[in-house]
């Protein structure tokens, strides 16, 4: 469907799309105008350990050397005695009436407590503010002193960022006009078009040929307006906003989730829509099992969203579980669009080859943020968008900067390199491109697996190992070894190039199966943690989205994280999307008549299993360019799985049977239709 004839639709219904535009714009502006402008003060605490637990070595007396990881919890009990309705009655009483927020600091490993208020007088807030941090030192004193701890061995909480002047925040009130103008544009678009589908089906009922459409006289070149659309190009649109802007930069109003390539994903589930409706595209025949999945995800998605509704929750937690409803549908979206809304296997091929090239061109200016120790992301400013991410910055191993390119950490570099590379080696073994050069076939296969060392993350080796271990083991003889001997030299080259970087990556695993890591018993120890808050919502969790760093912690663990926002029932549809990816591998290599598609099942079930493992070393989906590359190669492998199917059941019915994408018209003789493998088009 074209822009054109969507606007053509909504111009013929203009009776339903004005006044519900109308509508939210306006509830928008009364909001502009009527909610005030609010003003909020920060100020941090730390827990100290008491001297006397701190002599031992290697405090020697120190208790700021003695503030690890062990005062963790009981920083978590001090938050949540803070967060409780006794602590908001005393607050009251002391004068703290406006909301106040108490949480772990953001990027801190250690008991590093955040507290602010917000209200709408300046004044009023910094000394509620104030107030604040002097109860929180006497709540954790009187904590200790009802479990009759001797005063020496008391731990304090000590303010190291004293109450800051309050700065005003526009936040909140522009989501709110944003959530308003949004949602009545929105019902306008759709029930346009819903009235637009009800009269056709009538038109049709009564035998009416359906509204003519105006044509130009004379042939000319189409406009952007009548220019036919599909999936693939709403798709490769998506691919480009994604890679080429840092996933780091949103619109200010969404949030997190308000970059552009979501907000034009969110487009292109839109423009689906509309096309469906309206009779112009159909889902694609066996492809119905990730979408599936993606039912089972919104299920518990929204059934978090209700107990996050149904419990005492603060204001940020509401505006997240509302990011996280919109991060879903724009996964729904990428899911839909690469299943239902592809046709053509040559399509799907330009989609996959066109996804290699992108993240190639990432994974080349990782290399480029590697050497030149910088970060080339950070030069990039657009109006209207801001940052996301607090504290986004280069990060440093050992004597190496570790590179993010325009990702927003350098793990979700490694992660979403990690995933494409499968296709990568694939795309290149692939004898349909046989006629490409070989640095057309292997310069994305150097690119990007080259790239996944130099983040000297333990994420991006797990991953790189599991591809070799997947792949190579069913390749033929003489590739393996091939294989095998190419990786080995790749190791040498790298000692030699980059010297000492193969040394930090085993120093990084020899700690890790030490437990002698810093990083990793600062993961660990949050682990115990989320236990608490998985007990008081252990089927569906405290809410999507909700569990965010500066209201409590990092999880650095997708599965824990998800086990504490969605409980019991999110982690099983985690689990499920996971093993579905892995399983359209396995089906596309078990259907597969050629072994260009046998290969393409490997690429798919790698992929997967990548995704599967180093979730559990990172928040994986709640960074947008990994999860988006995610649900668009989870629905690849569905649609492709789809292709297989439909061309085994056209082969089981004989070769005078109908395609079942095309049936035959009426009357219309049933040739054999020629048999041809799948050709893989350039993009």
């Amino acid at each position: 469907m074209t822009l054109g004839e969507i606007l053509g639709v909504l111009g013929r219904r203009w009776y339903v799309m004005v006044p519900l535009t109308l509508i939210g714009l306006l509830a928008g502006g009364y909001l502009y105008v009527a909610v005030p402008v609010s003003y909020e003060s920060q100020s941090s605490v730390s827990l100290l350990d008491s001297r006397a637990a701190a002599r031992p070595a290697p405090a020697y007396g120190n208790p700021i050397a003695n503030a690890g990881g062990s005062l963790v919890v009981t920083a978590d009990v001090l938050i949540r005695t803070l967060q409780s309705s006794d602590a908001g009655h005393d607050l009251h009483q002391l004068g703290v009436t406006d909301r106040y927020t108490v949480g772990f600091a953001p990027n801190a490993s250690g008991p590093l407590l955040s507290l602010a208020v917000t209200g709408t007088d300046r004044t009023r807030v910094l000394a509620e503010t104030t107030t604040l941090t002097s109860f929180a030192g006497e709540q954790l004193r009187a904590l200790q002193a009802a479990d009759k701890i001797a005063p020496q061995y008391y731990v304090s909480a000590t303010p190291i960022v004293l109450p800051q002047e309050p700065v005003t925040k526009l936040k909140s009130r522009y989501q709110l006009v944003a959530a308003v103008v949004i949602a009545g544009t929105a019902s306008g678009f759709f029930l346009s078009f819903a009235l637009e589908s009800t009269v056709l089906a009538r038109r049709r009922r009564k035998g009416l040929a359906p509204p003519a459409v105006r044509r130009p006289h004379r042939a000319r070149r189409p406009g952007p307006l009548r220019r036919p659309l599909d999936a693939t190009t709403l798709l490769t649109g998506y691919l480009a906003l994604a890679f080429f802007i840092p996933s780091n930069l949103d619109l200010p109003a969404l949030g997190g989730v308000g970059t552009p390539a979501n907000v034009f994903a969110l487009l292109g589930l839109l423009w689906y829509v509309a096309s469906w409706l309206t009779g112009r595209v159909t889902p694609a025949p066996g492809t119905r099992g990730p979408r599936l999945v993606m039912c089972l995800l919104a299920a518990a998605v929204l059934m978090a969203y209700i107990a996050d509704g149904a419990r005492d929750s603060s204001h940020e937690e509401v505006l997240a579980a509302d990011r996280g409803l919109i991060g879903l549908l724009v996964w729904v979206s990428l899911v839909v669009l690469t299943t239902a809304g592809i046709h053509e296997r040559e399509r799907l091929d330009t989609l996959m080859r066109r996804l290699v090239v992108m993240g190639s061109i990432v994974a080349a200016i990782g290399y480029y943020d590697f050497f030149t120790a910088t970060n080339i992301a950070d030069s990039i400013h657009i109006p209207g968008l801001q940052s996301s991410v607090a504290g986004v910055r280069t990060l440093d191993r050992g004597s190496f900067v570790r590179p993010r390119s325009t990702t927003a950490q350098s793990l979700e570099f490694a992660g979403m390199l990690a995933i494409l590379v499968p296709f990568s080696v694939q795309q290149a073994f692939d004898p349909v491109r046989r006629h490409a050069g070989v640095v057309r076939r292997w310069g994305p296969v150097l690119l990007m697996g080259g790239a996944l060392p130099l983040t000297v993350s333990r994420t991006s080796i797990i991953g790189a190992l599991i591809v070799i271990l997947v792949m190579i083991p069913r390749w033929k003889p003489q590739r393996r070894w091939g294989a095998i001997g190419v990786l080995l030299v790749s190791v040498g080259a790298l000692k030699v190039i980059i010297p000492g970087l193969i040394g930090t990556i085993l120093t990084l695993f020899s700690t890790f199966l030490s437990n002698s890591d810093s990083s990793t018993q600062a993961r660990t120890v949050k682990y115990s943690a989320i236990v608490p808050y998985l007990r008081e919502h252990p089927l569906f969790g405290r809410g999507f989205g909700t569990f965010t760093p500066d209201l409590y912690f990092f999880t650095d663990n997708q599965y824990m994280l998800t086990l504490a926002e969605m409980g019991l029932l999110g982690l099983l549809a985690l689990a499920t999307l996971f093993l579905t990816g892995v399983h359209h591998g396995g089906a596309i290599r078990r259907l597969a008549r050629t072994e260009s598609d046998r290969e393409l099942g490997q690429a798919f079930f790698a992929s997967a299993a990548v995704a599967l493992v180093i979730s559990a070393t990172f928040d994986a989906l709640m960074f947008p360019m990994f999860a988006g590359m995610f649900f668009v190669t989870l629905g690849a492998g569905g649609s492709y799985l789809g292709f297989l199917r439909r061309d085994a059941a056209a082969g089981a019915a004989g070769p005078g049977a109908a395609s079942p994408d095309v049936p035959a018209s009426a009357g219309a003789p049933a040739g054999p239709a020629p048999a041809s493998p799948p050709q893989l088009v350039e993009s």
